[in-house]
């Protein structure tokens, strides 16, 4: 497809009028008095939402160079840069803007303050979602299963939160047949002080099964077999022995595919101290012994998940493998197998939490879900990064502190100067939402000491983190610009005749 070249002032007002269309739509939501957004749906009923992000993504434009400008502001759209000047030295401004945005990122880094306590987790969480109920079962989350461990949002039929801990590992994957069931009113086999068999293969032949079978009996424990398949004769066998009480067992199919498959079940054996039985490695069903098996102190199987409690793992080998994922993490470039290598983490070193969210209508709880998960990436990016002064006013007292160290000359100081005056924004659009002069807010706050600033829901200024006025101290920038040229469409086709000018 043929490109379209813009150059100039041309390109620079295109871009320009791109970003302001999507910062005029985001901007009504900023502080405790911001609006809301109401985002129509192809399908489905319509969404409202003060989540700039989302917002963001809703907006579409029919000008090359506009739709340039607004997916620039996309792709930084936790921190928007107001990127728009009309100098000499187009190169010379871009450098001016690189080095004022490092120098305020440094300064928040260093005036970022480690989250210690519940309560400023609980405070960060409940300004994301506007709602402290929702920030302090955060913080109780985040407080049972530590930084490593996956807290998911999920939706409920029933009114109000509820928050659902689950201990050890919890995989997405059930018992083979309801006959294993012990506890009818659940729909769950629940075992105490189990073996448990892991198999990176399909068991069909009751025979390979049997001399662990007998070895497991005699210690009079149930057991746990967790592989690829269990069916036909195999099955059965152990199904029949657990009807008649000879035997107690259930059989699970192992999670994941491929070599997902292998790294989960390697991570199940660590934590049950359990040897993988492959014929890869050499190891034959039928000769495996009960030094191979790994325990737990209780398991639960329900229909489509698993849930091991107290594995009997090797301490020092669970943080060995924790170590071994975390730098997997850190060298992979797909988000999508850091998002399963990040799942693997949290099932070993944390725990898992959901917060199930209900509400009266379709519309209330998507709205509700999104805020809660929302306020979830915010408490961990907290935990993670330390917190600083909301407001804006982080920003603005960190611009007045790189600036007074901050030595710029010719289009270079005008790049600075933009930035200078972009990071007056969000403090400014914070005022004006709540009914106040943006302008005499900024110098008021600018002659304020570190860390107090305007709390808009009062109209005071105070201490923002005393307050628990706070933001995670995270720092995002991208850049890019080419389009496709659009075609014309050619003109609708005369009616009647044999269908010439369709395209089949």
């Amino acid at each position: 497809m043929a490109k379209m070249i813009a150059f100039n002032e041309e390109a620079r007002r295109g871009l320009e009028r791109g970003m302001n269309v999507l910062a005029d739509a985001v901007k009504v939501t900023l502080g405790p008095r911001g609006r809301n957004v109401v985002l129509e749906k192809k399908w489905g009923a319509p969404t409202i939402t003060n989540d700039g992000v989302s917002i963001a993504k809703e907006i579409e434009l029919d000008d090359p160079w506009e739709k340039i400008g607004a997916d620039l502001v996309k792709e930084v759209a936790k921190k928007t840069d107001d990127v728009a000047g009309d100098g000499t030295n187009p190169m010379s401004l871009k450098r001016g803007i690189e080095k004022a945005v490092e120098a305020i990122s440094t300064e928040l880094l260093k005036m970022a303050k480690p989250v210690e306590t519940r309560e400023q987790i609980s405070a960060t969480a409940s300004i994301s979602a506007a709602d402290t109920t929702i920030g302090s079962m955060i913080a109780e989350a985040m407080d049972k299963v530590g930084k490593e461990g996956v807290i998911t949002v999920e939706e409920s039929n029933t009114f109000g939160l509820e928050l659902e801990l689950t201990e050890g590992m919890r995989f997405d994957k059930g018992y083979i047949s309801a006959y294993f069931v012990t506890d009818t009113e659940r729909m769950e086999t629940v075992m105490e002080d189990a073996y448990i068999l892991i198999a990176n293969a399909k068991i069909t032949n009751i025979k390979d099964l049997v001399p662990i079978l007998e070895k497991v009996m005699q210690t009079g424990k149930p057991l746990m077999i967790i592989a690829e398949d269990v069916e036909g004769e195999a099955l059965s066998t152990l199904v029949v022995n657990k009807i008649r009480g000879t035997f107690k067992s259930v059989a699970v199919k192992a999670p994941g595919f491929g070599d997902r498959r292998k790294a989960m079940l390697q991570d199940i054996a660590i934590l049950t101290g359990a040897t993988v039985i492959s014929e890869e490695v050499g190891l034959k069903l039928d000769q495996t012994t009960v030094e191979l098996l790994g325990t737990a102190r209780k398991v639960v199987i329900a229909k489509e998940e698993t849930t091991i409690v107290e594995g009997g793992g090797d301490a020092d080998q669970i943080k060995g493998r924790v170590n071994q994922i975390r730098s997997e993490i850190e060298k992979s470039d797909s988000d999508y197998d850091r998002e399963k290598l990040q799942e693997r983490l949290a099932k070993l070193a944390g725990g898992v939490a959901v917060i199930k969210a209900g509400a009266a209508t379709e519309v209330e709880l998507k709205e509700r879900k999104h805020r809660i998960e929302d306020a979830v990436r915010n408490a961990k990016a907290a935990v993670e990064e330390g917190i600083v002064a909301g407001g804006g006013v982080a920003l603005l007292q960190a611009s007045k502190v790189a600036f007074a160290k901050l030595k710029l000359s010719g289009d270079e100081a005008t790049g600075g100067k933009i930035v200078e005056y972009a990071v007056e924004s969000p403090l400014k659009q914070i005022a004006i939402n709540a009914g106040l002069e943006g302008g005499v807010v900024v110098e008021k706050v600018r002659g304020l000491e570190a860390g107090f600033g305007l709390d808009a829901a009062t109209g005071e200024y105070v201490d923002m983190i005393k307050s628990g006025i706070i933001i995670a101290a995270l720092f995002l920038t991208t850049e890019a610009v080419i389009a496709d040229k659009p075609e014309p469409k050619p003109a609708a086709p005369m009616p009647g005749g044999d269908g010439g000018g369709m395209d089949f």
